[in-house]
C-alpha cells in the first residue's frame, strides 16, 4: 500500500502508526510536513515552504483562515507534484487544523482522506471563558465562528475525520460527529512502565529515587492553559508544607496556547517576579524540555504528580503519567475527568484551588504507601482503554483499511 500522511509538525500525532506501517513489507510510507531533524526509518520526507504568511493588512478574524489556505496550497503543490513523479496513495492522512488537508482530494478525487480533527472552538462551555482572569471579550464571539470556518471546510474536505477523546469529539456539531471516530494515539505501555529503582541526576548532581518526596508538573510550554500559574502560586505552601520535597518542572518557556504575556515575559519569568521569594531554588527544579528518556525517569521518581489543564485538549503526557504508575493530582475540568476518578485512580482538584492542591499533596505524602492503589489503578486504565498494541493501533488500522475498501467505519469504529 501507498499511505501519504501531512502534518506540519513531523510526526506529530501519527508517530505511532507510520512507524508500523513503514516497518510492514511492501509498504510506501511519504510524508508531507515543515522541515524537521526528525527521522522515521522507511518513511519518505518531503518538505512544503509556505510561500507567504498571513498579510498583517487581512483582517483579524480571517488571518488564521489566510494562513490555512496558503498551507494547503502549499500541500496541494506538493501532491501534485508527487502525482507528476507517478505517486498514487492508497489513502490520505493529515491534521485538519492548519488547512493542510483542505486541497488534497482536488488532486486525487476518488482517494479516501482521513483527517485529525482535534478540536472545535466554542465561546462557552471549553477554554474561552473560563479562565476568569482571561475576560471574554466583544470580538470572541466573532472570532471563534470564523475560526470554525477551517474545521468545517476540512470536514467537508474528507471521507472521514478522527478524534483522540470523546469530549472533543463532543465538542463537534451534531452533523459533523457520525463521521469523526474517537481513536486515541495510544500508549505504548511497553516503554512506559513504572520502574521502582529508578533515579534521575539533576544538572546540579542532586540524584533522586523513588525514596525522596518529588513533586513533578509537566507540560509542553508553561504557560496558563496548562495551569502553570495556579502551581506556581501554590508552590510556597506546598514547600513551606513538605520541608524535605523536591519539585521538578518540564517544560519551555513558549506559548503554546492561548495568548503570550502582554509585556513579552514568559509566564516562567511573571510568576518567579510574583512568588519567587517564597521558593527555595534549591528545592525546584526547571528542567526545561527534556529528552524523553529524562521524561520518562522524571515520572518513575515521582510522588505526586500535578496536572492541570484548561477545558481543551488532553496532553499526551498525561495519560503517560499514568502508565508509569504516578500518583495524579488532576484538575476536575472535563477532559481530565474523562479519564481520572477521584480516589479511584488518581485525585481531583478544582483547577483554580491552590489550597486544595497544596492538601491532597501533603495527603500523598502522609499516606504510608502513597496510594499505591491509585497509581495500580491508574496503569490499569492505560493499559485497558488506551495500550497502543492493543486498543489503539488495532483501531486505527482497522478505520484505514476501512476507507481502502470503501466500507462504512461507523459499521466497526465505536463512538
Amino acid at each position: 500500500m501507498n499511505y501519504l500522511f501531512v502534518h506540519q509538525n513531523f510526526p506529530g500525532q501519527y508517530q505511532h502508526i507510520v512507524q508500523h506501517l513503514a516497518s510492514q513489507p511492501g509498504n510506501r510510507v511519504v510524508f508531507i510536513s515543515h522541515d524537521s531533524p526528525a527521522q522515521i526509518p522507511g518513511v519518505e520526507r518531503v518538505v512544503y515552504q509556505p510561500f507567504r504568511t498571513a498579510k498583517p493588512t487581512t483582517h483579524h478574524y480571517i488571518q488564521e483562515l489566510e494562513l490555512a489556505v496558503v498551507y494547503g496550497q502549499s500541500v496541494y503543490e506538493v501532491c501534485r507534484r508527487l502525482k507528476a513523479e507517478g505517486f498514487r496513495p492508497n489513502i490520505m492522512i493529515g491534521h485538519n487544523g492548519w488547512g493542510e488537508t483542505l486541497y488534497m482530494k482536488d488532486v486525487w478525487p476518488d482517494v479516501p482522506l482521513l483527517a485529525y480533527f482535534e478540536f472545535f472552538y466554542h465561546l462557552r462551555g471549553a477554554d474561552i471563558g473560563f479562565d476568569p482572569t482571561v475576560p471574554v471579550t466583544e470580538n470572541d464571539g466573532p472570532r471563534v465562528r470564523t475560526k470554525n470556518v477551517i474545521n468545517t471546510l476540512g470536514f467537508e474536505a474528507a471521507d472521514w475525520g478522527q478524534t483522540p477523546t470523546g469530549w472533543q469529539w463532543s465538542l463537534y456539531p451534531d452533523y459533523m460527529r457520525p463521521r469523526i471516530s474517537v481513536i486515541h494515539e495510544g500508549v505504548d505501555t511497553t516503554i512506559v512502565t513504572p520502574a521502582p529503582d529508578a533515579w534521575l541526576r539533576l544538572p546540579s548532581g542532586l540524584t533522586l529515587t523513588r525514596k525522596d518526596e518529588v513533586i513533578t508538573y509537566v507540560a509542553r510550554n508553561l504557560e496558563p492553559y496548562r495551569g502553570f500559574h495556579v502551581f506556581m502560586r501554590a508552590l510556597p505552601g506546598i514547600l513551606k508544607r513538605r520541608p524535605n520535597a523536591h519539585v521538578l518542572i518540564v517544560g519551555g518557556d513558549e506559548v503554546s496556547y492561548g495568548q503570550a504575556a502582554s509585556d513579552g515575559r514568559s509566564y516562567r519569568d511573571i510568576l518567579l517576579a510574583e512568588v519567587g521569594q517564597g521558593i527555595d531554588r534549591e528545592r525546584v527544579h526547571f528542567l526545561g524540555k527534556v529528552p524523553y528518556p529524562t521524561f520518562l525517569s522524571v515520572l518513575r521518581v515521582s510522588s505526586a504528580h500535578v496536572y492541570l489543564t484548561y477545558p481543551f485538549v488532553l496532553s499526551w503526557s498525561f495519560l503517560e503519567a499514568m502508565a508509569a504508575g504516578c500518583l495524579l493530582i488532576g484538575s476536575s475540568t472535563i477532559p481530565v475527568e474523562e479519564v481520572l476518578r477521584d480516589r479511584q485512580n488518581g485525585l481531583l482538584v478544582d483547577f483554580f484551588d491552590g489550597a486544595a492542591l497544596t492538601d491532597r499533596i501533603d495527603e500523598v505524602f502522609e499516606h504510608p504507601d502513597r496510594m499505591q492503589s491509585l497509581r495500580d489503578r491508574a496503569r490499569r486504565t492505560v493499559v485497558e482503554n488506551y495500550d497502543l498494541r492493543t486498543v489503539t493501533l488495532p483501531r486505527h488500522l482497522a478505520l484505514i483499511d476501512d476507507l481502502i475498501a470503501g466500507r462504512n467505519p461507523a459499521e466497526r469504529t465505536p463512538k
